[in-house]
């Protein structure tokens, strides 16, 4: 007799047979077992794939680390992107500017060489030991600057050289140089040029901390190195321009597949903080405006800790906060914005800032001690419209952004030049919070369409239990008609008041 045991695994919902050899198979008989077609594997193999499930998570982290750090791309643009090393440098910053015209900046060039040089001490171990203005007719000429102007900057630098603070890099401080405009300056100056956004890309790098955020700064150079990849000379590039080709073309579908589920993820998390049905407020303003020492300052979060740097917060993050009606919200933190450099930059941080950006209500964020805070207001206005561009509801968004004039304990002289709009704060100090948090919790009521209601419910029942759980509570009192009824001021949504009725009213109509 063949004596078969069955045994099911409930892991993998399989069954399979243990074949167990009887007397009757034995050699002593004579008879040999029949041949068994049996597919390989082993118990090893079979656990593995609950292995494989549980450790999905950790697989995909792997391969997204492997993406971000490429050797073989790094390898191949450290040049186009003159990465920073741990050995610092000695930064000349040149700030050139366009005297008139259309391409005339509002901002003026002081104030805007005085931004260069904090994005500078923004890298460890970099300093600025020179700092210069440079007035010219376009930033569109091959060479940018004229044949005079070139030679007084070279004699500049021969003189630095021979001081004890030695150039080692000079930082033009424009948008983007095209490659054959770096190219050349570099030639001339014989040492590396970078522009503003290669600078803000340094910064990002240091700052990204979090698998999204490394993500996003990956797909944030690829731009960068395209813009100067279609323009090299195959003569004056070292390696195969064909392959690195085809690396970046892989690397960005790569990239394009991480951030696809990075979005799906944010997704999955937004809505299951829509189902918990928290308002949301979204912080922006220009960099280092003080985004995240005000969320600190309205939530009494621990987990954060707000810099005094340039693009110290790269994630977007959630923090939960009560205002005054006792209604719970949720402040989203973001990345904060920055003139003279190209929206994709900014785009390529769009799966994060999907959050910021579908939030109930924006708080600006304004450093009102900033020379430039006019100049800076403009421009996160400009970023937040292009920003918004696909999105239906951007001009109700925008329409109910409430503006705040941060800092204001530093030049208290200028309160009262403030417009009536703009509420004056000071995250840091602690002033003007609860008008803001007022501010909030009217715009939120208006635009969630949620409801100050007094609702009339028996002392310790049912209903008083649920609104408590589902609703914000602001106040209670007994009914002075008749104490055994409780009155409760609560804010509630339209669906949420629907419910109510129709499991509390409608159940003492039947009764």
């Amino acid at each position: 007799m063949i004596n078969l045991q069955f045994k099911v695994s409930k892991m993998f919902k399989k069954s399979f047979l243990v074949f167990k050899q009887s007397l009757f198979w034995s050699s002593k008989h004579g008879i040999k077992p029949p041949i068994l077609f049996v597919r390989n594997f082993s118990i090893t193999s079979l656990l593995s794939k609950k292995s494989r499930i549980i450790d999905s998570d950790e697989e995909e982290e792997q391969d997204d680390l492997e993406i971000i750090h490429d050797a073989e791309y790094e390898a191949m643009t450290s040049d186009l992107l003159k990465r920073s090393t741990t050995f610092g440098s000695n930064c000349f910053v040149i700030q050139p500017y366009v005297k008139w015209g259309p391409s005339k900046s509002a901002e003026s060039p002081e104030l805007k060489l005085a931004e260069a040089v904090a994005l500078v001490n923004s890298i460890p171990e970099w300093n600025v030991v020179h700092k210069m203005t440079v007035p010219l007719e376009t930033l569109e000429k091959h060479t940018l600057f004229g044949k005079g102007k070139m030679q007084e900057l070279q004699e500049l630098i021969k003189r630095f050289q021979k001081q004890h603070d030695k150039v080692s890099t000079i930082f033009i401080s424009t948008g983007t140089l095209k490659y054959v405009q770096k190219k050349y300056l570099e030639t001339m100056f014989k040492m590396p040029v970078l522009d503003r956004y290669s600078i803000v890309l340094q910064i990002l790098r240091l700052h990204a901390v979090s698998k999204e955020a490394m993500l996003q700064v990956a797909m944030a150079e690829l731009p960068y190195v395209w813009s100067h990849v279609k323009d090299i000379d195959p003569n004056d590039f070292v390696g195969d321009l064909t392959d690195l080709h085809h690396r970046l073309n892989g690397r960005e579908s790569k990239l394009n597949r991480a951030l696809l589920k990075v979005r799906q993820h944010r997704h999955l998390l937004r809505k299951k903080r829509l189902q918990l049905n928290f308002p949301t407020v979204a912080v922006v303003g220009y960099t280092n405006a003080g985004k995240t020492c005000l969320i600190k300052a309205l939530t009494g979060s621990d987990s954060l800790t707000p810099k005094d740097k340039l693009f110290a917060t790269l994630d977007i993050t959630a923090h939960a906060g009560v205002l005054p009606g006792n209604l719970k919200v949720i402040y989203m933190d973001t990345i904060g914005f920055i003139s003279d450099i190209p929206t994709n930059l900014l785009e390529c941080f769009q799966a994060t800032l999907e959050d910021a950006m579908i939030a109930d209500v924006i708080v600006h964020v304004q450093d009102w001690s900033h020379p430039a805070r006019n100049f800076q207001k403009v421009h996160v206005e400009n970023t937040l419209e292009k920003l918004l561009l696909h999105n239906p509801e951007s001009e109700k968004l925008l329409s109910n952004m409430i503006t705040v004039a941060n800092k204001i304990d530093l030049c208290p002289e200028d309160k009262d030049s403030i417009d009536n709009q703009i509420l004056p704060i000071s995250a840091k100090r602690l002033i003007g919070l609860e008008e803001l948090k007022d501010k909030i919790q009217k715009k939120l009521l208006e635009v969630t369409r949620r409801m100050r209601l007094n609702i009339r419910v028996p002392m310790g029942g049912q209903e008083s239990s649920w609104l408590y759980k589902n609703v914000a509570v602001t106040d209670t009192y007994a009914d002075p008609n008749d104490n055994q009824y409780l009155i409760m001021n609560v804010i509630i949504t339209e669906l949420q008041f629907t419910k109510f009725k129709n499991i509390f009213v409608k159940r003492s109509a039947k009764l």
